[in-house]
């Protein structure tokens, strides 16, 4: 991440159905007017939607909650990590539900500006790193040390890698420390990009399928460890000196980051009921993942995975909305 996401990124795209006010790339909001013009008297809000499953997840079940018992018209948009700060400050998204650490941005819009406000702790830790399946792990447990990588290189080489190993990440859309780490790190391998969340998991499963060995760029919190466990390689140790370093000297592993919520400053203040259950909206890692899992896995439409989870937790999102 440029930085973006304490130079963090949770890079992935959707395995599923995006919204259907997204095409099939992200929008830049900071180059159009709002796509949407509520007509008059109807309560609107209009929400970022970020590629990854997660954050899609957590749409979803705002967006159901916001119609269903608050009486809302709910907008998506489907933006990129820092064009969705853009937009929100613009007001042209009124939320962005799920962000893993823009300090830029944030000191720009929130300390400078102060055209964007926190929304609060989503309540889900987020972290970034290399994993290795436990299978191939079991059998070469120092494969989880980096200094141990090159060992391994060969059964790692791909078409795409040439004489390298593979480091498979997901899309190149995103920003990625991987480059910097290979480079810095002297490691014998080559970034290869999958091109989307989707085709990612496409290859660690078939990769499992066939109990191959693979090196991937991956995150947590994330549904599909239930299906192919994984284990983390030890990085060198992050540190805020080491974060500080200009992108392309990066060194470190990716820290470990409480996912946070932002509001535009002018729907925080204005934005009634809406407003108080987004800074409300607060669920665990394995709230996330169930919802998740239905979408990317069981191949449900956000919607339907939302409506799901939403029958069966009354009582984590009765919490949420306003009193009264």
């Amino acid at each position: 991440m440029n930085r973006s996401r304490t130079r963090l990124l949770v890079a992935l795209a959707s395995a599923g159905t995006l919204l259907a006010t997204a095409g099939c790339g992200a929008a830049d909001m900071t180059r159009q007017a709002s796509p949407f013009a509520a007509p008059a008297g109807v309560r609107t809000v209009t929400l970022s939607v970020q590629s990854w499953v997660g954050a899609q997840a957590n749409v979803a079940v705002a967006e159901h909650l916001l119609k269903e018992e608050l009486g809302y018209r709910v907008d998506l948009v489907q933006t990129d990590e820092v064009p969705a700060w853009d937009a929100l400050s613009q007001g042209r998204v009124d939320a962005i539900l799920e962000d893993w650490g823009h300090p830029e941005q944030e000191k720009l819009y929130i300390d400078e500006k102060e055209t964007i406000v926190r929304g609060g702790d989503l309540g889900v830790t987020g972290h970034i790193g290399w994993y290795v399946p436990k299978y191939w792990a079991d059998e070469n447990p120092d494969v989880t040390d980096w200094k141990n990588l090159d060992k391994y290189a060969d059964e790692l080489r791909t078409a795409e890698s040439g004489g390298k190993g593979q480091l498979m990440d997901g899309s190149p859309s995103y920003v990625t420390n991987d480059v910097a780490l290979v480079k810095n790190l002297d490691l014998d391998y080559k970034v290869v990009f999958a091109g989307s969340e989707a085709a990612q998991i496409t290859q660690i499963q078939q990769f499992a399928k066939e109990k191959k060995p693979f090196l991937s760029y991956w995150y947590q919190p994330q549904w599909l460890f239930n299906e192919v466990p994984m284990v983390e390689v030890k990085l060198p140790e992050y540190t805020e000196e080491c974060a500080a370093k200009d992108p392309k000297d990066i060194d470190c592993a990716y820290p470990t980051t409480p996912l946070q919520k932002f509001l535009n400053a002018d729907f925080a203040e204005r934005g009634g009921d809406a407003a108080a259950f987004l800074k409300k909206f607060h669920w665990s890692e394995k709230d996330q993942n169930e919802v998740s899992e239905l979408i990317a896995s069981q191949k449900l439409t956000p919607q339907e995975a939302a409506e799901r989870w939403i029958d069966r937790h009354p009582d984590v999102w009765k919490k949420w909305l306003p009193e009264g």
